[in-house]
């Protein structure tokens, strides 16, 4: 699995960005120029966990984009897969960032389960030069804390030493 200070790898990814055919797109590593990306790699469309993340996710999009920040999921599962879950679902066609499907990057990147041949749910803090500052995997069952993402993507941004549990506006360590 790719880590921190590793190149994001090279991808052109179908994605879906909405709830219609014509939501379809490409991203690629090149898509969002200047911006931190944050990847959010789910194992499976049509599932129990996934949209608990993806929703909670959207809700804090804004913060994201206040950080100057595009989240962007993706999983196995292609786009077409991606728009009728979107389109099935009311809390997920509400999404305002895209879902690609990473098929040939998940594999890129080391995060494919090995049983399931999935996503592993992982995410991938990228700054705007395309390396990884941050990852974060967890066990298919378990979901991820958006708190949490959004509390290291702070860390990582001030380019501080941050103590444990450190949340933007507190003192930061100095040596």
């Amino acid at each position: 699995m790719l880590t921190i200070g590793h190149p994001f790898p090279e991808f052109r990814s179908k994605a879906c960005n909405g709830v219609t055919n014509d939501d379809i797109i490409e991203i690629t590593n090149q898509s969002y120029p200047g911006k931190w990306k944050f990847f959010l790699f789910y194992p499976k469309d049509f599932t129990f966990v996934c949209p608990t993340e993806l929703v909670e996710f959207g809700k804090r999009v804004r913060d994201f984009a206040d950080r100057d920040t595009q989240l962007i999921g993706g999983s196995t599962d292609n786009e077409f897969s991606h728009l009728a879950w979107k389109q099935s679902r009311e809390d997920l066609a509400a999404l305002k960032y895209p879902l690609i499907a990473a098929q040939k990057l998940a594999g890129d990147l080391g995060i494919l389960d090995p049983v399931e041949h999935v996503c592993l749910r992982a995410s991938f803090l990228v700054d705007p030069n395309g390396v990884i500052q941050w990852v974060n995997v967890n066990n298919l069952s378990v979901g991820r804390s958006v708190e949490e993402a959004l509390r290291v993507l702070d860390a990582v941004q001030s380019d501080e030493l941050c103590p444990c549990n450190w949340k933007k506006g507190e003192k930061t360590l100095t040596v």
